[in-house]
């Protein structure tokens, strides 16, 4: 069987001839190309390895392809504003948009817009689920990054306004980029900013794990699949390499590039803006506002190969290529529904369905929600428990088994006594 071929899917600000291109990670050989817009930055997202989904730059709305109609437009999904960002799913369910400072939710099957968030003060500027789609993360310029419950976001009540599980402000300055790892709701997220750090962060506990300092603003950041290293792309078009694995234990350090001159890409003339690494994380893909894409390798960090592009790079990802953009035959398995502007309602005439039936998942899980550790430490509780009564058969039980050996050890004492006083009379017998 083939390995599963890797492809790098860029966009620019610029596209005066397509919006989207494909090309074979190794090879550099071109695939394939979308046309119609121009992808904004952090605005691509492949839809359950079918649709090619792009934010439009300054537009109110997000562009679908089929994988393989690369000609033809699929769809357009009208937002009520200019969108910011885009993410989608793992699991293919879910679509979720920044427009301006609130979040939208939209359910894949019906194509129902199902809450509006709006926890952010200023625009927000990346988002990304976790690999189990249980949760997702919003950073923005407001210097939040929050990470939300899915569950939790999905609730019947709509007089409840969703709270975010962690809100984590410890930057100073607007978010410019965010990676979460493996893990789903045990992963660890990496954001950038402006101010000049790149911060680790734990989905479960929301503690801060990690704080690093650069002399330069950071504007991408990513991680290999094993999260060895963290990558860190710079304002003036550096790319800094953190070692996780090696990390000495502190939680804050500052990288001085002069000590740590072996972990520097350079080569980009503009700032950074999208960074990937390959799934054997031997290859790290960059983008920049140089107009160009390069690959590195990670380990001699020398650059080997370059792609130029037409205008400021928004988008630069690598993707383990699907069937159906590999396959000229293949059709998706269900079209894509219309995407309603308006909150489910039938406000402002988005009529519901007639005869439709609205599931809710996790309804059991709303409401404040305990941290995996204090979920560990009840099943801990639980199993010690459950060995207490099987070895000794309860707190009931032992109770009784006691004050059985008590009278036991009683009536061992008496019999002792009587024996011991029917031996001294036998032997303080008088010879007859």
């Amino acid at each position: 069987m083939a390995a599963p071929m890797e492809v790098a899917v860029c966009t620019d600000s610029a596209a005066p001839m397509w919006s989207c291109i494909v090309w074979e990670l190794h090879s550099g050989a071109n695939l394939l190309t979308y046309r119609g817009g121009q992808a904004g930055p952090h605005g691509l997202a492949l839809l359950n390895g079918e649709y090619l989904l792009a934010a439009q730059l300054g537009k109110n709305y997000i562009s679908a392809w089929e994988l393989q109609r690369k000609d033809q437009l699929q769809q357009k999904i009208m937002c009520p504003g200019p969108v910011t960002c885009l993410t989608t799913s793992p699991n293919g369910l879910y679509v979720l948009a920044g427009v301006a400072e609130s979040i939208h939710l939209w359910e894949v099957s019906t194509g129902n817009l199902l809450v509006i968030l709006s926890r952010h003060y200023q625009d927000v500027s990346c988002l990304q689920f976790t690999g189990d789609s249980s949760h997702f993360i919003s950073g923005g310029k407001d210097c939040l990054v929050l990470a939300w419950s899915l569950c939790s976001v999905l609730q019947a009540d709509p007089s409840r306004i969703p709270a975010p599980r962690h809100v984590w402000s410890h930057h100073t300055l607007p978010i410019t980029d965010l990676h979460c790892g493996f893990g789903g709701p045990l992963a660890r997220v990496a954001t950038s900013s402006l101010d000049q750090t790149v911060k680790l962060w734990e989905v479960s506990s929301g503690e801060l794990l990690l704080s690093v300092l650069f002399d330069v603003s950071i504007m991408a950041v990513t991680m290999d699949l094993a999260e060895h290293h963290m990558f860190c792309g710079g304002s003036e078009g550096s790319i800094f390499q953190v070692d996780l694995f090696t990390w000495p234990g502190q939680r804050e350090r500052n990288f001085q590039p002069e000590q740590d001159a072996g972990k520097v890409f350079k080569g980009h003339r503009n700032q950074v803006t999208c960074l990937s690494v390959s799934t054997d994380g031997s290859v790290l893909l960059s983008g920049s506002h140089d107009e160009t894409v390069r690959l590195w390798d990670v380990q001699s960090k020398q650059c080997i190969r370059t792609v130029a592009l037409k205008g400021p790079v928004t988008n630069a990802t690598i993707l383990l290529a699907p069937v159906s953009m590999l396959s000229s035959d293949f059709r998706p398995s269900l079209p894509l529904p219309h995407f309603n502007k308006h909150l489910l309602g039938a406000e402002h005439g988005d009529e519901l369905r007639h005869g439709g039936l609205t599931l809710r998942l996790g309804l059991h899980q709303q409401g404040s929600e305990p941290s995996y550790l204090d979920r560990t430490e009840q099943l801990q509780a639980v199993l010690c428990s459950t060995m207490e009564k099987s070895v000794l058969g309860g707190q009931d039980q032992l109770r009784v088994r006691v004050t059985e050996l008590e009278d036991e050890v009683r009536n061992l004492r008496k019999i002792n006594r009587d024996l011991f006083d029917f031996s001294t009379r036998f032997i303080t017998r008088p010879a007859k």
